[in-house]
């Protein structure tokens, strides 16, 4: 038993929780590039990095998940609600200014 939780669970909750960050990003990934275009998005895209935080996270079961929901967010509410484009918020999540 493992914090409370035995192991076969434990290796459930895991799997699933990777599962579903890589659907979670896929989806989000397919979403940008039919609003933006893959082409655009190649020719437009900086070089910013991922913080080591975000790239840490794959590791713990739902916390890419809840990064991939709160980019979701900041695109729906911020650029969308406000007349920006798809393209507009790739440019931000890409470039360092």
């Amino acid at each position: 038993m493992i914090a409370g939780i035995f192991e076969q669970d434990l290796i459930a909750y895991l799997t699933f929780g990777v599962m579903l960050n890589f659907i979670f990003s896929i989806l989000f990934g397919i979403y940008l590039s039919k609003n933006i275009g893959m082409n655009e998005m190649i020719t437009s895209k900086g070089t910013k990095t991922q913080s080591p935080l975000v790239a840490f996270a794959l590791f713990i079961p739902y916390a890419k998940m809840a990064v991939t929901l709160y980019r979701v967010a900041i695109l729906q509410f911020y650029f969308l609600n406000q007349g920006k484009s798809h393209k507009e918020y790739w440019i931000y999540l890409t470039h360092e200014d």
